[in-house]
């Protein structure tokens, strides 16, 4: 796996043209999701890092207090079959419509089927949760970077194989 210039060398306009030839891979319909959820999520979480893989399985933006994956609360992840919400300490979350999908010890997700999906109450206060169990909290002011983390060599196919 190759790591990737950090937001200390790399300007955020060059992070904002990778992160697009990333997205370029998937589907219309997909780059197009998940730019519209990407939208969303910067006005939910505006003083957030966005902390970028573009890994074999899955093409994640994780949304982090700080440039440290383990101070995250949430990420989009994408692959060919669709975009997801993942809650990285989702186990502990309180979830009563019980949306949340996945067993794991920690982590917790739901499936987008678009930005839209993001206003929806219960979602919306899943999002609440998740920042209030944050061990660092989010900035209260400014924007957060854009850091490449993760760029892997080897992938999964972006797009749906035709019928």
């Amino acid at each position: 796996m190759a790591k990737a210039a950090t937001a200390r060398t790399e300007t955020r306009a060059r992070a904002e043209k990778r992160l697009a030839g990333f997205i370029a891979k998937f589907d219309p319909d997909a780059q197009a999701r998940i730019r519209s959820i990407r939208r969303a999520l910067r006005r939910l979480l505006p003083t957030a890092h966005e902390l970028v893989w573009d890994n074999y399985n899955f093409f994640v933006i994780g949304y982090s207090a700080t440039e440290r994956p383990s101070d995250a609360l949430l990420s989009m992840a994408a692959d060919a079959n669709g975009v997801g919400l993942s809650f990285y300490r989702g186990a502990d979350v309180p979830d009563p419509k019980k949306i949340l999908l996945g067993s794991g010890v920690q982590n917790r997700f739901l499936r987008l089927e678009s930005a839209k999906t993001l206003d929806r109450p219960e979602v919306r206060a899943l999002i609440a949760a998740a920042i209030a169990q944050l061990r660092v909290p989010l900035p209260e002011s400014g924007r957060g970077t854009l850091v490449i983390r993760s760029v892997s060599k080897k992938q999964r196919p972006r797009r749906r194989a035709k019928k």
